[in-house]
């Protein structure tokens, strides 16, 4: 069973130790529970994935014990381990066959999966998943569990860094636009102290780590010069394209599988293309943009990746830059006629 930290994977490791701890009454049985920890090999930067994933099978433990009332049956044993901590897993079908490899290695005949099992920080991909995983000899299972009330989230989601993080960015950016008088700076901290109590519970996808922002946000300030020039080459581009006598331009909408995740990484990407003229970010749906592109030089820069592996080294470090561009991945977009 794979799992992430979704707001059913509690329901589902109850349902898939019942149904295990069933099964033991007649044959020894394993429940393998597996973490993909999809964005180590792309943010060395960041072991608190690697801890995340750790941390999440030890509660699955804690669990599990608490299922079977501390007593697991004598034919009943389980497993955890964390799977692709060495690999850039990037489709649902480079999960699946981590999934499948393992399931093969193990001799697992069974995988029930989460409803809203979601790895990487991405949107549920359950369908897609369950597609690729049909490749292989194992059947497939989702479990019946129903998805616990937004209120419960909400809740759980509160926390100290979270308040800190959103009182810091509230109270920088009104004393950008004050006049640092003292009435200012004390109505400042009581809009960010409000704002914080307001909004961190919803503020952030995952929990912030003010060391990692500060490693991002350096990395930013080398991305914004890369981005202005970018800016400025596209801009001579769309200049000549306009003056030219027989306006060489070549519309089209294309889709761009981007090999970045979480929300800031994918808002940044969105927005950088936008910014740049000659395309324009319509629409994002998970990793997937629909772009229009203006001519094919505009298309040609966007799938030989720079922003892409730029926006890479500002969210996952240096490192990320060995990733292959959206051309080398065999991604030369979807096209339609604009």
């Amino acid at each position: 069973m794979p799992v992430a930290d979704s707001v059913t994977v509690r329901n589902t490791i109850a349902y898939a130790v019942d149904v295990a701890t069933e099964a033991a009454a007649d044959r020894p049985v394993e429940l393998h529970v597996v973490d993909v920890a999809s964005t180590r090999a792309v943010d060395p930067d960041a072991p608190e994935e690697l801890a995340a994933a750790s941390d999440l099978l030890t509660r699955v433990e804690a669990w599990v014990d608490e299922d079977t009332g501390g007593e697991q049956p004598s034919n009943f044993s389980l497993v955890t381990e964390v799977l692709g901590a060495d690999q850039y897993l990037f489709s649902p079908g480079d999960y699946a066959d981590v999934l499948l490899s393992y399931a093969d290695e193990q001799d697992i005949d069974r995988i029930v999966l989460d409803s809203e099992y979601s790895p990487g920080g991405a949107g549920p991909m359950l369908r897609p998943l369950t597609i690729e995983l049909a490749r292989g000899d194992v059947a497939i299972e989702e479990a019946p569990v129903e998805r616990r009330t937004e209120r419960t989230v909400l809740t759980r989601a509160a926390s100290l860094p979270k308040y800190l993080a959103v009182f810091a960015a509230s109270y920088l950016f009104y004393m950008l636009l004050s006049s640092w008088k003292p009435i200012d700076v004390f109505t400042g901290f009581l809009t960010a102290t409000l704002v914080a109590v307001l909004l961190a519970p919803v503020a952030f996808s995952d929990q912030p780590s003010f060391a990692r922002v500060g490693k991002q946000t350096v990395r930013m300030a080398i991305y914004t010069p890369y981005l202005f020039k970018e800016i400025a080459v596209a801009n001579l581009q769309i200049a000549y394209v306009v003056l030219h006598p027989d306006l060489p331009i070549d519309p089209e909408m294309v889709e761009l599988e981007a090999a970045v995740w979480g929300d800031t990484a994918v808002t940044t990407l969105a927005n950088s293309i936008t910014l740049t003229p000659g395309t324009l970010t319509v629409s994002v749906t998970d990793r997937a943009f629909a772009i229009h592109s203006l001519t094919a030089g505009s298309r040609a820069d966007l799938f030989d990746g720079g922003l892409e592996r730029a926006v890479r080294f500002v969210f996952y470090g240096r490192e990320a830059a060995a990733i292959a561009t959206p051309r080398e991945r065999g991604d030369d977009g979807g096209h339609s006629d604009g």
